[in-house]
């Protein structure tokens, strides 16, 4: 028994939507085909019933264009103050955002809902504005012309020749609780136009010349009709879905479902496998398009249809190619009754018409069998009763596949497996029937002939599961005539004593007929649903690894592979290179061509086997069509072509380019967001470069030329002390040179694979205390003190390098800390630490947690200081570090100031003896 509970998870979405739609407020919009319809004159006839009717209505905005008409109806509506902005040197009055939302009445009223706010407004346009009110609750009535839809807008523009620049986007209209259309006719307008209901004269005299013209308001008022009448179908649409997972309608039961409801006047042709099926399409090609509608193309394979010849299935291939061709959404069904499949697709389609072919009059004795006149006809009758069903007339002519291309390749409604029908199925279901009979003869004697004709049900059960409908049908005929001359006395004879028996073996033999027709059946149906889970298992495992895959060449392999694995023979993803041209295989397979690759990837177009351009061709051409652009082309040689004439199967390999192509263009735009990031680093580091040097260079320059211009007007006691100020511009500059060509010899040696260092024995306290007099005289006056251990060892780097680490790292402290400066040394198992400690502020508040940025490239604690400095210090310091294989840290000293940490590894020291050698 089929489970009838609704899903869970449609309750639950159900459910949250019901929610979201509840906190929403609704939005009304009156739709007219041009100004001057009556729009706002509807809108606010409806605010003063609702306000006679006891409802909070408020006027928000509303533009009466000089209408005395429309003026009057403003009367006893209250009306919120515009907000004045400044704009250019006068002052515009704009719908006040804050102060209805501050208000909050029951229903707002919001004219011209495609004004474009003026600058300064939270929202540029005006329907945003709409949105944050539907957002917090408030029903918002609102005004809306056709021309200001944005997709119409060049259609509109094209057939008045004026182009609107204020739109609105078609989802705002499309998620509108109401949209009420004000309509009236084109000669009415255009009076109203003339008596000044409109416009003021002036303008009506130059609207009435371009704008209004009959011709034009005409095709305005159709497209507002139609564009109304979209909306209306969404709506219901929208209903029956709601409705779809209820009790039925009416009251009726959950069996029933929900019939289809002849609004959009949507047609289904029903293909079938008979000669009059491109008939049938063709008739319901013509109808869609005299009615303007949309129309489908079903066929229903059942598991007697699933045995046809390959001429006949070819046929009905081309049928349904046909329909594609003819504009009609195609789909295999799978069921045993055609008619409810049929019904099935129609109502979930919610078509209004069925098309099929008119059915051979049956002929001899089957003409007297109930129904025999119109068989499909009326099975639909009984399960659709609310549609309309139209039949077709039989024809001679049809339309047959070019077999040059398929030729050789059989294939199924699907990629199930059909049941065996060779010989050697029928071979074995005689080898059952007498190996049984071999089993059963010496258990005559001992069991009933009712436990023998089970066993032999058992063995019609076996060939049944095994080998399909036809070898179990031999089976059972094999079995009741085994049974018969064998054990129904008299035995060794096909005469039967007892009349009894006679209906033993009809039993016998139906029940082997219907078990073999269940079990293949059953079998028909295990083969869809194995289609069908490894069409879903391609494109899931596709897109799981996709989701991946960071380069164009993974993406290429991944696709091709998957395509492959799921049509066989070749595939290739030809993509584009930088001049946004198709790269080619260096050595094409057999049967590619370049120039058919290329007009499809031009064109946008599939080309090749299977399709309407250059058919003959073995391979097959899909181009990867992406949201932006097209990335490049599927180029697929599949082991049986006729796969891509079935629907599902050519679906799937559309859904399969779609998947490669978003892969390719999301890897894409990966690699333009690295190259930007690159490129903004790069300038980063080129604008500090040249800002550091600009400043730091500049400044002791300066200072240089003048000092010395200064010595000629300076009198001879005086030079000494600008000598003095002369050298410490100098060493100052000298420091800054030194960092530069520091930075670029550690980072050419750590990207030609290692820095050269000049490791040896070194005594700590002299490299500590070496350092302090190289740092004496960016130091000054400030205080440093030493906590070195007593018992430091010999330890092995480069004394010069350390030397220039702890010199960086005490003028870095003497910018940034305060006095003392503390620079401690000790021996842990392994390594040598050592510290250097102000007594300053510390480090900066936005750098916490993410010390390891101060020793970045052209990275300051203070982005904008008077401190002289380039960034470089520190990144010199990591890089030797880093070089002798230790580690360097920054953090928040306790009690006040920062400390740095340099952590290099260290061996024991050779004995002295050693050392000396």
């Amino acid at each position: 028994m089929l489970d009838d509970r609704p899903d869970p998870d449609a309750l639950i979405a159900q459910l949250r939507n019901s929610e979201a739609r509840a906190q929403r407020g609704k939005l009304r919009i009156y739709f007219g085909a041009s100004a001057g319809v009556g729009k706002t004159w509807a809108m606010l006839s409806a605010a003063q019933r609702e306000r006679t009717a006891g409802r909070d209505v408020l006027i928000g905005v509303v533009e009466t264009h000089g209408r005395s008409e429309t003026a009057a109806l403003l009367t006893g509506l209250d009306a919120l103050p515009l907000r004045e902005l400044p704009y250019r040197g006068r002052t515009l009055a704009e719908f006040d955002l804050d102060a209805a939302l501050a208000r909050k009445p029951a229903v707002l009223l919001v004219d011209e809902l495609a004004h474009t706010n003026a600058p300064g407004s939270r929202h540029a346009k005006r329907w945003q504005d709409v949105q944050e009110l539907l957002a917090a609750g408030i029903e918002v009535w609102s005004a809306l012309n056709v021309q200001h839809l944005e997709s119409l807008n060049g259609t509109v523009g094209a057939i008045t020749g004026v182009r609107v620049h204020e739109t609105v986007p078609d989802t705002v209209l499309d998620e509108a609780d109401e949209v009420v259309l004000v309509d009236v006719t084109p000669d009415e307008l255009t009076a109203r136009l003339a008596a000044g209901k409109v416009y003021l004269p002036q303008q009506a005299e130059r609207a009435a010349q371009n704008f209004f013209r009959k011709g034009n308001l005409i095709a305005l008022r159709e497209i507002a009709l139609r564009r109304t009448a979209e909306h209306v179908e969404d709506d219901v649409r929208g209903w029956r879905v709601e409705q779809s997972g209820t009790g039925g309608v009416n009251g009726k039961g959950k069996g029933q479902g929900l019939q289809a409801w002849n609004t959009s006047g949507a047609i289904l042709a029903c293909v079938g496998p008979h000669e009059g099926a491109a008939q049938t399409v063709r008739t319901a090609a013509r109808l869609a398009g005299q009615l303007n509608v949309r129309w489908h193309a079903a066929y229903v394979e059942t598991p007697r249809l699933q045995r046809l010849a390959a001429a006949e299935r070819d046929r009905i291939l081309t049928v349904l190619k046909l329909a594609e061709e003819l504009g009609a959404a195609t789909a295999v069904l799978t069921g045993a009754d055609v008619a409810e499949q049929l019904a099935e697709q129609a109502r979930r389609l919610n078509c209004a018409t069925l098309v099929l072919g008119r059915a051979e009059p049956a002929t001899g004795w089957r003409r007297w069998l109930p129904g025999a006149a119109q068989p499909l006809s009326g099975a639909l009758a009984r399960h659709a009763p609310a549609l309309d069903i139209m039949e077709v007339a039989r024809s001679d002519s049809s339309r047959r596949l070019s077999r040059a291309p398929l030729e050789g390749a059989r294939i199924d409604s699907d990629d199930h497996v059909k049941a065996p029908t060779h010989w050697p199925a029928y071979a074995w279901a005689a080898a059952t029937s007498i190996a049984l009979t071999l089993v059963c003869t010496p258990l005559a004697s001992v069991l009933e002939l009712s436990n023998i004709v089970m066993l032999f049900l058992l063995g019609v059960v076996g060939v049944a599961m095994r080998f399909g409908r036809g070898p179990s049908a031999l089976a059972a005929l094999l079995n009741v005539a085994a049974f018969d001359y064998f054990f129904v006395p008299p035995r060794m004879s096909f005469a039967v004593s007892d009349v009894q028996y006679v209906l033993t073996f009809a039993i016998m033999l139906g029940v082997g007929l219907l078990v073999g027709q269940l079990t293949a059946g059953l079998r028909f149906a295990a083969g869809v649903s194995t289609s069908r889970e490894r069409r879903a298992r391609s494109l899931f495992e596709l897109t799981r690894e996709l989701s991946a895959a960071l380069e164009s060449s993974q993406v290429v392999a991944l696709g091709g592979a998957a395509v492959q694995g799921h049509f066989g023979g070749h595939a290739l993803v030809l993509v584009t290179d930088a001049a946004d041209q198709l790269v080619l295989p260096a050595d094409p397979p057999e049967g590619f061509d370049a120039q058919v690759a290329d007009w499809a990837f031009r064109h946008g177009q599939a080309a090749g086997l299977a399709t309407a351009t250059l058919a003959a061709q073995p391979w097959h051409y899909v181009p990867l069509q992406a949201p932006m652009r097209v990335r490049g082309v599927l180029a697929l040689s599949p082991a049986q072509p006729r796969w891509l004439l079935i629907p599902e199967q050519a679906q799937q390999l559309d859904t399969l380019a779609r998947q490669i192509a978003i892969a390719l263009e999301r890897v894409h735009y990966v690699e333009v967001a690295q190259q930007a990031v690159v490129e903004m680093e790069s300038e980063r580091l080129r604008n500090a470069l040249l800002g550091a040097i600009s400043h730091d260079v500049r400044t002791p320059l300066t200072a240089l030329i003048a000092l010395a211009e200064s010595l000629q007007t300076l009198p001879p006691e005086q030079h000494a002390e600008a000598a003095r100020a002369i050298v410490a511009q100098a060493h100052e500059l000298h420091a800054l040179v030194n960092n530069l060509l520091d930075m670029a010899r550690l980072e050419s040696g750590i990207a030609g694979g290692a820095v050269n260092l000049r490791r040896d024995w070194q005594s700590v306290e002299e490299v500590v205390g070496s350092a302090i007099r190289a740092a004496r005289t960016s130091l000054g006056s400030i205080v440093v003190q030493t906590a070195l251990a007593a018992d430091l060892p010999l330890v092995e780097f480069d004394a010069v390098l350390i030397e220039r680490v702890l010199v960086n790292l005490l003028e870095n402290a003497t910018k940034y800390g305060a006095s003392p400066i503390v620079v401690g040394a000790r021996a842990e198992p392994g390594t040598l630490v050592l510290t250097v400690r102000d007594h300053g502020p510390g480090l900066p508040a936005a750098l916490l947690g993410h010390e390891q940025k101060l020793f970045d490239k052209f990275t300051r604690g203070e982005a904008e200081s008077a401190t002289p400095g380039v960034g470089l210090g520190l990144a010199i310091c990591k890089a030797v570090v880093s070089a002798h294989g230790g580690d360097i840290a920054a953090d928040n000293a306790r009690g006040g100031g920062a400390e740095f940490t340099v952590t290099l590894p260290r061996r024991e020291p050779p004995e002295p003896a050693e050392a000396q050698l």
